[in-house]
């Protein structure tokens, strides 16, 4: 379903008919390099310590803690392709990878892109339904509902992003060297188009508006509560934070890539345009597409700011882990002379009464 375009490379194989211009090889090189080693980093640390605090304290589970958890898994899967990312543009844009991971990379950024917008459609649905209709949620919003739905996503999202397994590396007949993230032929620009036309509605506009809409009824909801309802003040808070990280992730990573696509497809239909105008528009691509991937950035955040107990979570876990320790600590101490004695006089005193009882 969604375009099957090399993303990084896209407008270096359509060249106007009058002039061919400058590449902009080091910029993308430097720009793609250098945002993708950062991404990594963070989105590892990120997401990495807090899978790990929701896999120790699955026994506190709920819906929200299984969209959560799905939402780290996809990140984590992306952000272990980028470092592929990374080796190949500090090589200057050659692949000695193989043909597998250079499918395997460029599927796994889009299947975390729209998994993460669907993730985060469906985590927004719980939160309205928890703070609009919070004796329907009890019954509507189970554990095992929630999977199902994850389920769902990941099947929906892995077979629609499959054409990009379908694009793996291509040789150039030249150098003999392997490139990945190769763009389609021109003549293929007008499917391309309509394709994009089909995943922005989709995968990004569809769960886009329920979100919206959710925002907007849980938003109601909170300024008109009565004062008397304002022990529930913990569930507004984390909706109003919610509401925030979400919508900053879309407004940074998720609108720019698809409004520059949108535009940028369109671009490549045209025969009239300008040198400056095809630089503007590559390094836009390279822009626009970096923080897309940076996505994977924004979601711990929402696990920290705006999980249902994500921090009361970590303070369980540091809490069992230090009464470990404790108990660790009192099986390995030795036994000294002192308590020795007093133990030996417990156990005497114990066995005088016994015989005097």
């Amino acid at each position: 379903m969604w375009p099957q375009m090399g993303e990084e490379n896209l407008t270096d194989s359509v060249e106007s008919n009058s002039t061919v211009c400058s590449p902009i090889d080091d910029f993308r090189n430097q720009v793609y390099s250098t945002s993708y080693s950062f991404i990594t980093l963070l989105g590892l640390v990120g997401n990495g310590f807090a899978l790990v605090v929701l896999i120790r304290t699955h026994r506190q589970s709920s819906p929200f803690h299984i969209y959560m958890l799905n939402l780290a898994v996809s990140d984590l899967l992306c952000v272990m392709t980028l470092p592929l990312r990374v080796l190949y543009y500090v090589k200057k844009g050659e692949w000695i990878l193989g043909d597998f991971l250079c499918r395997l990379s460029s599927y796994a950024l889009y299947v975390n892109l729209y998994c993460s917008i669907y993730f985060m459609a469906a985590m927004s649905v719980t939160r309205f339904l928890a703070i609009v209709f919070p004796v329907q949620n009890l019954r509507l919003m189970t554990e095992n509902r929630a999977r199902l739905v994850c389920l769902g996503i990941w099947v929906f999202i892995c077979f629609s992003s499959s054409p990009f397994l379908m694009v793996g590396q291509k040789q150039v007949p030249d150098t003999n060297n392997f490139k990945c993230f190769e763009p389609p032929q021109a003549d293929g620009v007008q499917r391309l188009v309509m394709l994009n036309y089909l995943s922005l509605v989709i995968g990004f506009l569809l769960p886009f508006l329920v979100i919206l809409l959710c925002y907007a009824g849980i938003i109601h909801a909170l300024l008109s509560r009565k004062h008397a309802a304002r022990r529930n003040r913990g569930s507004g808070t984390r909706a109003i934070r919610m509401i925030v990280i979400v919508l900053l992730t879309f407004l940074i990573s998720f609108l720019p890539y698809h409004i520059q696509r949108t535009v940028h497809l369109n671009f490549l239909s045209r025969t009239d345009t300008t040198c400056s105008e095809k630089v503007a528009m590559q390094k836009s691509v390279v822009v626009t597409l970096c923080l897309a991937a940076a996505n994977s950035c924004f979601d711990p955040l929402l696990y920290f700011f705006s999980g249902e107990g994500f921090r009361s979570r970590m303070s369980s876990l540091h809490r069992s882990k230090s009464s470990s320790q404790v108990d660790r600590m009192k099986q390995l101490k030795p036994i000294t002379g002192s308590e020795s004695g007093e133990n030996c006089q417990l156990k005497s005193s114990n066995s005088t009464t016994n015989r005097l009882g």
